[in-house]
């Protein structure tokens, strides 16, 4: 027997013994308005921990003037910028929304929109209607998303839960700029996507 075999061997010998999946996946309700909040604190703060800790940052706003006043501080550098806001001001491109793909491979930062966010893994779902073009959120090298600080879940059952109750064709889920860890299990950043990712927290 070779090695491959014997390996095969020892995992179908100490292979975890089978479990039925639950009929059902109970979602936590908060009983009232405080406790809802309360719940929502909690999400928010894990999402930015978690958020953190995958290579993102986070800017908490209260308006888009704020947002508008970020970009011209943090990304003045950056020559061409685009976004799904009519309210943010600045050297911002206009009516980009029906460019061909292959015009966006210049593309130094997107300011698009989320439908909501996940505390426990920090992801951002967003569909095909907030990108505008399906590309622009992989293709550019910096990557802002706004997201309403209340639309943030503490888990991704009630995520999944919303998203079974919508009509979408493509979304997905974005966690933190594009990394790899497969050469020498080192961890690299904008290996193959945004090098940075931004989430601004709008509090309304």
């Amino acid at each position: 027997m070779n090695s491959r075999a014997q390996i095969l061997s020892r995992i179908k010998q100490n292979q975890p013994g089978y479990r039925p999946l639950p009929d059902d996946i109970q979602q936590y309700a908060p009983a009232g308005q405080q406790e809802a909040q309360a719940v929502n604190k909690a999400a928010i703060e894990q999402f930015k921990t978690v958020l953190i800790a995958i290579g993102g940052a986070v800017a908490d706003v209260y308006s888009y003037e704020e947002i508008s006043a970020f970009i011209a501080t943090h990304f003045k550098d950056h020559k061409r910028i685009i976004s799904t806001f009519s309210q943010l001001s600045g050297s911002i491109e206009r009516d980009w929304q029906e460019n061909d793909p292959h015009s966006f491979e210049n593309l130094d930062l997107a300011i698009i929109e989320a439908h909501f966010g996940v505390g426990e893994n920090a992801a951002l779902w967003i569909t095909e209607s907030l990108m505008q073009q399906r590309v622009v959120p992989f293709i550019c090298q910096q990557l802002a998303v706004v997201v309403r600080a209340r639309r943030i879940y503490p888990t991704m059952h009630e995520a999944y839960k919303e998203i079974g109750a919508t009509d979408y064709g493509f979304g997905a889920f974005i966690a933190g700029p594009s990394k790899t860890a497969d050469i020498e299990q080192s961890l690299v950043l904008g290996a193959h996507g945004p090098k940075n990712m931004t989430v601004f927290l709008l509090h309304d």
